[in-house]
Order: structure tokens, then C-alpha cells, then sequence
């Protein structure tokens, strides 16, 4: 979430970039600088009268023990009333506090200069684009029916055993997936990433640390019994294994790497887009973190960018770019770039990354600072893209490398499959 001081220095600032969301902040900013003086005039009320109550127990101390006891009585009547108004100062404090917090969390993150003005995702810019388009033979397939031709994902056996978008892999197709997971944990490793096991469930305080809650709550299963919410991204657990942490400089940068599942309602989704892998409720996929000083984030996150681009590249898969408008811009984010790969068979393009930069808006909530050469206390800037999500990367790679006589395992791939066709 953005930070008081932050809204009250920039307020005017704020409020324009916010504009390219098409979010007005103007009234829900004078609201929080409005709760924000409630909240620093009750503390000073409190911090004075606690003081003077302590004053006022050190003198009856005095008094008790010169044997002054009448005067001592006289003064504890003076320190109860003053009890009773701490607490009552106490519990306006905690109601200011909650009230503003509550208001702060409805505010999305500040988009970045470069973040394009738009309404939706038609208003993205590409910003680049590789690999030509394969030409398919006449009567090509999407993936959903080259996956039924061929065995490798049973939908209908998933929708049996839990329902629609939980796809059961089978055979090749279970050892394909297996390989996208272990060629993108080593090309991230390579990279520097390292790699953490985490768990697959959090609690509330992880879902607000990351601004998936109260954000996207409709989105999430919620296990009610436990409190616990089944992850949507590894970005969750990964980024709160930070939370509440003071580092010291020079154990930054962060950089982890997660394999996990993830799990998302996908509410309000239906049509023709969403059929096969195009959007599931359970699906795969590599993440990878980054925890920055404030000076070299846009330099990670451009790294991030690079990084993904390698991988694609190796892959050989038509691709492209696009830096987020506004109106599609993530709640959290200050600038995402989404990657596209181009499903020949459904003639789309399919998104099968996101990489952003939250600046500070996910360290502030996660309390997530460190410690600079000067021993001043800095918030961190957080990280994250998907490298890769698998359910777009197996859709791209079953289309575009089908042939007349089955489909090619791209070369890369090839040693951690065992096998160089399906």
C-alpha cells in the first residue's frame, strides 16, 4: 500500500498518475490525510497523558514514602481518571489506525512514467515482438484436440474427479510438463535465482502482505476451516518468507526461484478463449523474486525482462511484449510487461508471463525494509515474473510444433523429456 507521507508530499502528483488507471483519487486522499491527523493528534493526546499519569505515579511514590499519604490519595483520584482517558485514547488510536489502514489498502500502486494511459488490454503497447509464425499444414489443430488425439491431458477426466480447469497429464504429456518445470528451475538457477520449496497454502497475512487480499479475494479458494488460502503464484509465499524483516544492505539483491501449483476461482471467465489450457483453475507454474534497493529495481526488472526473453528464444517460440496501460495494470503494480506467444491453430496470441515491479507498495505492507550504509531504515522494492507459466508455454509448443505426423519436442527440451516427439 502507498505510505501517508508518500500521499501528503505528492499528493497532486498522485492523483494525476492515478488518473491512468482511471482511479480518482482526489476525495479517498483528503480521507486519509483527514484520518491520518486523527491518528497523529489522538498519539500526541495519548503519549501526553500516559507521560503525565507516569509523572504523576513517580510523585505519589515520593509522597507514600515522606509519609505524605493524604497528598498521595489526593493524587491517585488525578491518576485514575487519567487511566481512564488513556484507554479511551487508546481505543480511538486502534479504531483511526484500522479505519486508515482499511482505506489504504483500497488504493492501487502509482504507475510508473513510462506506464501508457488505456481502459483495457487493447490499450497495451507492444514494445517487441521475435520469432516468425510457423505455417501450418491444412486441417491443424488446437491444442485441446491434439491433446484427446494423442493422450498426453484427459479434461474430461479431470472435470470427473474435481471439475472443469483441473486437467489430468497423462503419459508424454505428464513428462512434458515434468520437463518445462525442471528446464525453467535450472535456467533460472543458472541465472542466480535461488531455489525454494514453499508451501501451497497461506495465511491472511501473506494474501495482505503481497495485496492479493483484500484485492482479489473472489479470486482465491479460501479454506475456512483453517483460515487458509490455496496460493494463486508463488509470489505469495515467497515474498512473505521477507515479510517483517529488517536486512542489511549487503545481502541485497534477493533473487528465489519456486516451482508451485496455483489455484484460481477465475470468476465471471467463460466463452471460447478459456477452453483448454487458455485458463485454468489449477495449473503450474516457475516463479522468480527479486528484493532490491530502490536505485537498481528498474535495472532488475529490465534484467527480469531479459531473462524471459532467453528462455522463449531457446524455446523457439513466435513471441511478443507489451508494457501495460494503465486500466490493465495490476492493483500492486507500479509497471508490468506481459509475454504473448502466438497459438498458431486459434490464430491469438496467448499471455504466458507477467514480470512487474512493485517498487515499495508490496515492502510497505509486508514491513520488508533494510538497512543502508548510512544505518537508515529503507523500504525495499519487490519483484516478480513468471518464468515460465506453464498451461500457454504446452499449449504454444503442442500447435506451433505439430506436424503431419505428430508433434516435435522443441530442442531444448528434448534432454529433459527422453523423448524428441509425441
Amino acid at each position: 500500500m502507498l505510505h501517508v507521507t508518500d500521499i501528503r508530499d505528492h499528493k497532486e502528483d498522485y492523483i494525476n498518475a492515478l488518473t491512468k488507471r482511471n482511479f480518482d483519487a482526489t476525495e479517498v486522499f483528503e480521507q486519509v490525510l483527514s484520518l491520518d491527523e486523527k491518528r497523529r493528534s489522538t498519539q500526541a493526546s495519548l503519549d501526553n497523558t500516559l507521560a503525565e499519569s507516569n509523572k504523576l505515579s513517580k510523585e505519589i511514590g515520593m509522597l507514600f514514602k515522606n509519609g505524605e499519604a493524604q497528598k498521595a490519595n489526593l493524587l491517585k483520584e488525578r491518576t485514575g481518571k487519567l487511566k481512564e482517558d488513556s484507554k479511551n485514547l487508546q481505543e480511538v488510536l486502534n479504531a483511526t489506525v484500522e479505519e486508515l489502514d482499511q482505506l489504504l489498502y483500497t488504493i492501487p500502486n502509482i504507475p510508473q512514467a513510462s506506464v501508457p494511459a488505456g481502459k483495457s488490454d487493447e490499450d497495451n503497447e507492444e514494445v517487441f515482438r521475435k520469432g516468425d509464425v510457423p505455417v501450418l499444414a491444412e486441417g491443424s489443430l488446437p491444442h485441446w484436440e491434439l491433446a484427446k488425439k494423442y493422450d498426453i491431458i484427459d479434461f474430461e477426466l479431470g472435470t470427473k474427479v474435481t471439475g472443469a480447469g483441473f486437467p489430468v497429464y497423462k503419459g508424454k504429456g505428464a513428462r512434458l510438463q515434468r520437463a518445462l518445470i525442471n528446464y525453467f528451475l535450472d535456467k533460472n538457477t543458472a541465472a542466480g535465482y535461488n531455489e525454494v520449496q514453499v508451501p501451497h497454502l497461506v495465511n491472511e497475512a501473506s494474501g495482505f502482505g503481497t495485496g492479493q487480499l483484500p484485492d482479489k479475494e473472489g479470486q482465491m479458494y479460501h479454506v475456512g476451516v483453517d483460515d487458509l488460502y490455496l496460493i494463486p503464484t508463488a509470489e505469495v509465499p515467497v515474498t512473505n518468507m521477507f515479510r517483517d524483516s529488517l536486512l542489511e544492505e549487503k545481502e541485497l539483491p534477493i533473487t528465489c526461484t519456486g516451482y508451485t501449483p496455483c489455484f484460481r476461482r477465475e470468476a465471471g471467465s467463460y466463452g471460447a478463449h478459456v477452453r483448454g489450457l487458455n485458463r485454468l483453475h489449477q495449473f503450474d507454474k516457475v516463479e522468480i523474486v527479486r528484493i532490491e534497493k530502490a536505485e537498481d529495481s528498474d535495472a532488475a526488472l529490465d534484467g527480469m525482462v531479459e531473462h524471459v526473453k532467453m528462455i522463449l528464444d531457446e524455446l523457439k517460440l513466435p513471441y511478443r511484449i507489451l508494457r501495460l496501460c494503465g486500466g490493465d495494470l495490476g492493483f500492486t503494480s507500479s509497471l508490468t510487461y506481459d509475454f504473448e506467444v502466438f497459438s498458431t491453430a486459434q490464430d491469438r496470441w496467448l499471455e504466458i508471463s507477467s514480470v512487474s515491479n512493485f517498487k515499495t507498495f508490496q515492502a510497505n505492507r509486508l514491513k520488508l525494509r533494510y538497512r543502508d550504509a548510512e544505518g537508515n531504515k529503507q523500504l525495499a522494492h519487490t519483484l516478480n515474473g513468471s518464468s515460465l507459466a506453464l498451461p500457454r508455454v504446452l499449449a504454444g509448443i503442442l500447435e506451433n510444433y505439430q506436424t503431419e505426423d505428430g508433434i516435435t519436442i522443441p530442442e531444448a527440451l528434448v534432454p529433459y523429456c527422453g523423448f524428441d516427439k509425441i
